[in-house]
């Protein structure tokens, strides 16, 4: 059973209906489908009747559009998800962005194109980016050793390369699954400060032999690349990246500031223990929609410290499918799947996961998870085909969802050939 604990003691004029006691679980969900808005039955929000800004949706893929809508409906149904927002790119445009449910709950405000939700590790591609830029200008050596860079890592840590950084070939430690690390509650203004975190453990293994996904290995690798373009790490992603792709939505995760369009984070209780929800709601016997802890992502932010839109994500995802932004030899570099010393491949390039659909077509993107959001980022780059999807919800497990829907515009495409 999932409950939304949203319910009020009164009933104001124009103020938000007040929740049914005792929500009994994902068929007390209605999903209601207006003006592209989808609204939790509990949650009658007032909402203008006009469409959400910026909101895209190219009359040539009209079926696809509404196929893929119901499809995600129902997923915020069955995974109680308050908010989702989804952008799907051919060929360099975006042909379909909506929002669909609430940013904010407790004050029924709308998801629209224009929310900006927690980029979790889609947050590693942009930090390649960055890289790929540097590595083009000649400001940094993939195999040179990254204590070249960060004169204060650790001289006792055996050599890693920046190139083993980018690939999770480092032997640096992930987030300690026993501890709160997830729920960071310093503010770090300088990177190269949030390496306190983990520089003084341990290596998991000689750096090379082994793959592990790391987002400390990430804050290492943005440390490195902010030392050699002497400027802040978040000033040089917004410069190279962010500006040069038009990203205009995408920012550090800055809890102490006004951000506009910003969503509430949400995370349910019951699921079970995971590091990425608070232990007071592991053991719960009803699954419930709460507010998510505080998290300060100053800690991570190569790893996982913006914000962003699908929209931008869309944008992003389709400047690597052609030359321009990067050249062609580099896309290459960052597409290619990392081995280990012994000679074994990974399913992982330089910041981007690499796989296969169930025809084994290629595929390239990134998946990332934060406190109150997922996010899915998905190209199927023979089709030009890119795919975005966001929620304000820890854990909303929408990875098959992304699929579904990149199976259904390609499905379109491909029917027009």
């Amino acid at each position: 059973m999932i409950e939304v604990q949203c319910r009020s003691d009164r009933q104001l004029p124009g103020a938000m209906a007040p929740c049914a006691r005792g929500l009994a679980g994902i068929t007390a969900w209605l999903a209601v489908v207006w003006i592209g808005v989808a609204l939790p039955a509990c949650l009658h929000a007032q909402i203008p009747l006009a469409p959400p800004p910026n909101d895209a949706a190219a009359p040539e893929y009209g079926d696809a559009i509404a196929e893929a809508r119901r499809l995600l409906v129902d997923l915020m149904a069955e995974r109680a998800i308050p908010g989702l927002s989804v952008a799907v790119g051919v060929d360099g445009e975006v042909v379909w962005s909506e929002g669909m449910g609430l940013a904010n709950i407790e004050h029924g405000v709308p998801v629209t194109p224009l929310t900006r939700f927690r980029s979790g590790s889609t947050a590693k591609p942009m930090t390649a980016a960055a890289m790929a830029v540097l590595y083009e200008r000649g400001l940094v050596d993939l195999d040179a050793d990254v204590g070249e860079y960060v004169s204060r890592w650790p001289e006792r840590h055996l050599p890693i390369t920046i190139r083993q950084l980018a690939g999770h070939l480092s032997g640096i430690r992930h987030y300690d699954p026993d501890g709160l690390e997830f729920f960071n509650p310093v503010r770090y203004t300088n990177l190269l400060d949030a390496l306190e975190i983990f520089d003084q453990d341990s290596l998991l293994f000689e750096p090379g032999t082994r793959y592990s996904y790391s987002t400390y290995g990430y804050n290492l690798l943005g440390a490195a690349l902010q030392q050699a373009a002497g400027q802040p790490f978040v000033e040089l992603v917004r410069e190279v990246v962010f500006e040069p792709l038009s990203m205009s939505s995408s920012v550090t995760d800055h809890t102490d500031s006004i951000i506009a369009h910003r969503t509430s984070f949400y995370e349910r209780s019951g699921g079970g223990s995971s590091y990425h929800t608070r232990q007071s709601g592991w053991q719960s016997s009803t699954r419930t929609v709460l507010n998510g802890p505080y998290t300060d992502n100053s800690n991570k932010a190569p790893g996982g410290g913006f914000l962003t839109t699908p929209t931008d994500l869309v944008r992003f995802g389709s400047a690597h499918l052609m030359a321009g932004f990067l050249k062609e030899s580099t896309l290459q570099l960052l597409f290619t799947r990392q081995r280990t010393s012994s000679g074994e491949e990974t399913n992982y390039g330089l910041g981007w996961q690499l796989g296969e659909d169930p025809e084994g077509r290629r595929t390239i993107g990134h998946g990332g998870g934060a406190v109150g959001g997922t996010s899915q980022l998905l190209m199927h780059p023979d089709v030009g085909l890119v795919v975005a999807v966001q929620v304000n919800l820890t854990d909303a497990g929408i990875g098959r969802a992304t699929r579904e829907v990149t199976a259904i515009f390609r499905r379109e495409l491909t029917a027009r050939d």
